[in-house]
This record gives structure tokens, sequence and C-alpha cells, in this order.
């Protein structure tokens, strides 16, 4: 097989997948396009002026965050990484056998473990 078949095969195999990126960026472009040239262009000064959250800004945006705010988002993301390992795991439960219930069982102690610590430290307190 020379070059020019080995590159047809791999064109017949992945056509569908170049497809599919190509009408998916086409249409993203296309909505784009299109709605930049229908929407009704009126610069008022309401449109213009800078909203959040449905109310008038009062402060600076850069204002510095508390550390807390992060710290909340990271535990967040900490378990949510934990659930994604969970999934797996169940679905290979029956493989996996007594050795795998005691290894997630570690698992899970662990994040219970730094959960009561972030609780103690009080990193899950609002105020």
């Amino acid at each position: 097989m020379d070059g020019y078949e080995l590159l047809l095969a791999y064109l017949d195999k992945y056509s569908p997948i170049l497809i599919f990126i190509v009408l998916a960026l086409g249409f993203g472009l296309v909505t784009l396009a299109l709605s930049y040239l229908v929407q009704p262009k009126y610069p008022e000064f309401e449109k213009l002026s800078v909203y959040e959250c449905g109310s008038e800004p009062f402060s600076d945006s850069r204002m510095p965050f508390p550390v807390r705010y992060y710290v909340i988002a990271m535990l967040f993301v900490i378990f949510d990484i934990e659930v994604i390992f969970l999934y797996p795991w169940a679905i290979t439960f029956h493989d996996l056998g007594v050795i795998g219930l005691i290894e997630m069982m570690i698992f899970i102690g662990l994040f219970v473990v730094a959960y009561v610590y972030a609780w103690r430290k009080g990193a899950l307190e609002w105020d």
C-alpha cells in the first residue's frame, strides 16, 4: 500500500469526524454572523452601562475577594473530582471485589478527613 492509498484509507475512516467539525464550526460562524447582521443597533445609555446580576455596581470591579471564596471553590472542585472517580469504580465494582471496596473506603475516608479538617478550620463558613 503506497502513501496515497494510506491517506485515502485514513480519510475514509476519519471523514465523518472531519465533516462534523466543519459543520459545527460553520454553524457557529453562520449564527454569529447572522445575529450580527439582524440585531437592532440602538446604542443607548442603559445598554452601554455596566450590568452585574440585575443590580447596579456599587464599587470598583477590581476589589480583592477574600481567600475563603477560593477555598470553597477548590473544595467544590475536589469533591466533584471524587464523584467522577466513584462512577468508574461503581461500574467495575463486580470485577474488583473486596479489594476494590477496601481501596474505595480508604479513598472516601481520606476525603471525609479532609472535609472535617476544612470544616473545623472554618473554611466552609460563608460570613
